[in-house]
């Protein structure tokens, strides 16, 4: 059973913490400001709009200096962030292809006018339901569910812990003679990484050593997730 996400009020500003949710908060902006987003003929966001988004949406890990550094110009699948959303309106019916440009639906700009639907609706989807794994063989699928992660992460990273701590809870020690851990890097991609961009985990260390990243839930999570693991947490000492 998944876990269900609390309601937020539509002018908390919290909501705009999470990467996802002010993503598509500023693509709807986009929409209503140019009259679309236009396509390739492929159906893929145009240039003019990644550009766009590339300054705007400020995702971590994806700045514009970044994406530019890779990237002359930047296509759709250049930005994961303007990809995943795209998927996300389309798939879900708040988005549509029409004459060349794409439009919301009623039921796309009914979601945005409550931006806390943003957060209960289309985050837990973008979590639970999309394949963050899609690009991996597999043998390097790892084992475990979203329930699973969730309540173990929520006592790890609750003062903060490191991508190495959170994978020897769940999975134990690497091997001594392994020189890359697997088993990390996938956890990255796939849990942990998903939920920094859902707004749910800040990843404080940008060290270029997986094993050093650390993880700290957010304000977001502790107003919106309840699992069973918080009668496991300590006390919080606020300074």
């Amino acid at each position: 059973m998944m876990p269900v996400f609390k309601t937020i009020s539509d002018d908390d500003p919290l909501l705009l913490t999470s990467p996802i949710v002010r993503g598509v908060l500023q693509t709807a902006k986009y929409i209503d400001e140019h009259g679309g987003i236009g396509l390739t003929k492929s159906g893929a966001f145009n240039r003019k709009f990644v550009h766009w988004a590339a300054a705007k949406f400020d995702w971590p890990g994806y700045s514009e200096e970044d994406l530019f550094s890779v990237n002359k110009v930047l296509n759709e699948w250049d930005f994961p962030a303007v990809e995943g959303i795209h998927v996300l309106l389309k798939e879900l019916k708040f988005g549509r292809h029409f004459k060349g440009k794409f439009l919301l639906t009623k039921a796309g700009k009914e979601l945005i006018a409550h931006p806390a639907r943003v957060m209960s609706q289309l985050v837990p989807i973008f979590l639970f339901r999309m394949d963050h794994g899609g690009h991996l063989r597999e043998e390097d699928q790892i084992l475990g569910n979203w329930d699973t992660f969730l309540n173990i992460i929520n006592v790890e990273a609750d003062h903060g812990a490191s991508l190495t701590k959170i994978r020897e809870t769940l999975y134990g020690e690497p091997g001594r003679d392994s020189l890359f851990d697997r088993i990390g890097s996938v956890l990255y991609v796939t849990v942990l990484r998903p939920l920094c961009w859902a707004g749910l985990l800040t990843e404080e260390s940008q060290s270029r050593r997986s094993s050093d990243r650390m993880f700290r839930k957010t304000e977001l999570w502790r107003r919106t997730l309840r699992l069973d693991t918080d009668r496991d947490l300590r006390p919080r000492i606020l300074h």
